[in-house]
């Protein structure tokens, strides 16, 4: 385990950067961007040397801490992006906020964890702009559905739908959104097919009875290409699919639930898979009636063959095989 000496915390906002060294407690902004980032390390190295034993902590902020994130990866600094929740709970109550105080903050809570935290590997450039794609993806889905809506209410009041002109322009807005959609998947499915290891999983995925590319899409961003996560039971914690206890002495023994803090974008799509697979894959299909006839609750049920999914997905991943149905092969 890797010794350090000192804590960097670092408030990430769009434009600037408030850099702490704890134990010295020396404070000091930057701008956001490549020239900051050179300076900043000018700074640190002014201060306290050498970066080996430096601990770089910065809290995650979406796409504003990317470029930093490959700034110290590309210098082999080691750094730790924290999750907002995480540090939040950490810090307990505090009475106002500003980035110069939040900056300490950061630095004490890298100080006091510094055994425990694990450094953080920044996601390629490939993974960021699939994510971003996929952004865009969602919203435009959103738009379309909000329309389609909107539409389905207005022909309830509309004599002559054909001859109303709001309901055309909803009709026109939704054909341009689904020329949208149609062409930034098409973006997608061509990024990655020009990347080998990322085609290659695309492909395995694919031959799992539930995965279609949304899915095999968000799974390959979720797990930075099968590199964030050592195992399946992992990521399905990661998503919300692993049941935890809930008992204290012998009066407090509920029944066995998942935890509320999870991925719950990636959870409701595993979902959908799940019973897409239900109904195309003859052996979960069979499972499925299997235990909601002997009185076990659907969503339960629907959880176990998530997880079954999860663990498909990492399977044929980790062999490098397609998935192969036994049950075509059963005497």
């Amino acid at each position: 385990m890797q010794k350090f000496t000192e804590s960097l915390g670092i408030d990430v906002s769009k434009n600037t950067l408030d850099a702490v060294l704890h134990i010295k407690q020396l404070h000091q902004q930057f701008d956001n961007s490549a020239k900051g980032f050179r300076l900043m390390l000018k700074w640190v190295l002014k201060n306290h040397g050498i970066t080996h034993n430096l601990l770089f902590c910065f809290e995650h902020t979406g796409w504003y801490c990317l470029e930093l994130s490959w700034f110290l990866e590309s210098n082999s600094l080691c750094f730790h992006c924290a999750s907002p929740l995480h540090l939040k709970r950490s810090l307990g109550f505090r009475r106002g906020k500003s980035d110069k105080a939040d900056s300490f903050d950061i630095a004490r809570f890298a100080w006091i964890n510094r055994e425990n935290l694990s450094l953080t590997k920044a996601p390629s450039r490939i993974l960021t702009d699939l994510q971003r794609m996929m952004s865009l993806r969602n919203q435009l889905v959103k738009h379309s559905t909000a329309l389609k809506n909107q539409k389905h209410a207005m022909k309830t009041i509309v004599v002559k739908v054909y001859l109303d002109n709001s309901i055309q322009m909803i009709q026109q807005c939704l054909h341009y959104n689904q020329k949208q959609i149609n062409r930034i998947e098409k973006q997608m499915q061509d990024l990655i097919v020009s990347i080998p290891e990322y085609a290659a999983n695309y492909k395995l995925l694919r031959s799992i009875k539930g995965f279609g590319f949304v899915v095999t899409m968000q799974i390959i961003i979720h797990t930075h290409n099968f590199t964030r996560f050592d195992n399946w039971r992992q990521f399905s914690a990661y998503c919300g699919l692993a049941p935890y206890p809930f008992q204290s002495g012998t009066s407090i023994n509920r029944r066995h639930k998942t935890h509320p803090i999870c991925d719950k974008q990636m959870k409701s799509i595993l979902s959908m898979s799940a019973i897409s697979a239900i109904q195309h894959d003859p052996e979960l299909k069979l499972y499925y009636n299997r235990r909601v006839n002997e009185g076990k609750e659907k969503m339960a049920v629907i959880n176990i063959i998530r997880n079954k999914l999860v663990a498909r997905a990492f399977a044929v991943v980790k062999r490098q095989t397609p998935f192969v149905e036994l049950s075509k092969f059963a005497a």
